[in-house]
C-alpha cells in the first residue's frame, strides 16, 4: 500500500467516525472516546513498529490495522449503548463486516486487504487464533499490543475522572468495593492473564488489566506502559494489602526481566 493509500483511509475514517457523532451529551462522550482511543493505538503502534525496524510497507499496513481495529465499536454503541460485546454483539466481526460492506480496502492488493480484515475480525479475542498464517499472527500481535497499552490509559482515566465526566459506556457494571478475587491474585502471582468471567469488584477489574502485561508480545510495548506510568498509576488503585503486594512484586520482576532482555538485544 502506499502513502496515498494511508491518507485516503485516514480521511475515511474520519468522516465515518464524525457519522456518529451526537448532540447527547453521553453519548458524544462514549463516542469520542473510541476516536481519540483509535487515534492513541496508531501512536503506540507507530512506535513498536519503528523499533521493530519493520519495512515502510508493513508499518502502513500496520497503522491500517490500528485505525481500523474498533470500527466496529461506533455501530455497536449506536445499536446497544455498550462497548461489552457479551452484552451484545463482537465489535470485532462487525469492524470486519463494514470494511467489506464499504469497501474501502479496494485500492489494495487482495492479501493486504484479507490481512486487514482478518486483524480486524480477531484482535479481540481472548486468544490469538490457531492459524498457520504467521505474517497474519504477527500483525495481530502488534496491534493487540498496541491496543492494551491504550486501554490502560481508557480506564485509568476513567478512575481518575469525576463521575459526570466518565464515558458511561467503559463502565464495567460491577461493585466498586474493597473486596477482590484471590483467583485474580493467583492469576498475577503465576504469570497468567485474567478472564473477564471471572470478575466481581472493581478491584478483580483492576487486577485482570495488571494481567494483561502478560500477554504483551513486544518488548517496546513493556517499555511504553512503564514510560507511560500506566501500571504503577493502576496500582495505586488497589488495596496495598500484603498479598497483592506479594502479588504484584512478581509482575514488578516479570517487566524487569523482559526490559532487561531488551537492552541485551
Amino acid at each position: 500500500m502506499t502513502e496515498n493509500d494511508l491518507k485516503y483511509l485516514k480521511d475515511w475514517f474520519s468522516d465515518y467516525a464524525a457519522s456518529f457523532y451526537s448532540s447527547d451529551e453521553e453519548d458524544q462522550r462514549n463516542i469520542a472516546l473510541k476516536v481519540e482511543h483509535t487515534y492513541n493505538v496508531c501512536e503506540n503502534m507507530t512506535v513498536i513498529v519503528n523499533a521493530l525496524n519493520l519495512h515502510d510497507n508493513d508499518k502502513r499496513l500496520a497503522e491500517t490495522v490500528a485505525l481500523f481495529h474498533d470500527l466496529g465499536r461506533f455501530q455497536q454503541y449506536s445499536e446497544y449503548k455498550t462497548f461489552r460485546d457479551a452484552d451484545s454483539v463482537s465489535h470485532g466481526r462487525l469492524g470486519a463486516e463494514t470494511l467489506i460492506k464499504e469497501n474501502i480496502l479496494e485500492s489494495l492488493p487482495g492479501d493486504e486487504r484479507e490481512l486487514v480484515v482478518y486483524t480486524v475480525r480477531f484482535h479481540g479475542a481472548f486468544a490469538l487464533p490457531d492459524s498457520k498464517d504467521q505474517r497474519k499472527i504477527f500483525f495481530l500481535k502488534l496491534v493487540r499490543d498496541a491496543d492494551k497499552i491504550d486501554i490502560f490509559r481508557v480506564f485509568i482515566e476513567y478512575y481518575e475522572s469525576p463521575e459526570e465526566a466518565r464515558a458511561s459506556a467503559t463502565a464495567f457494571g460491577v461493585p466498586d468495593s474493597p473486596e477482590y478475587s484471590k483467583l485474580m491474585l493467583s492469576c498475577i502471582s503465576n504469570k497468567q492473564v485474567a478472564s473477564y468471567s471471572k470478575i466481581r469488584t472493581e478491584n478483580d477489574f483492576k487486577l485482570m488489566k495488571l494481567s494483561w502485561v502478560y500477554a504483551m508480545y513486544f518488548k517496546e510495548s513493556i517499555r511504553l506502559l512503564q514510560e507511560k506510568d500506566y501500571l504503577n498509576r493502576i496500582i495505586d488503585k488497589l488495596p496495598q494489602t500484603d498479598e497483592i503486594l506479594s502479588a504484584i512484586s512478581v509482575l514488578r520482576q516479570y517487566i524487569t526481566d523482559r526490559l532487561d532482555e531488551r537492552k541485551k538485544e
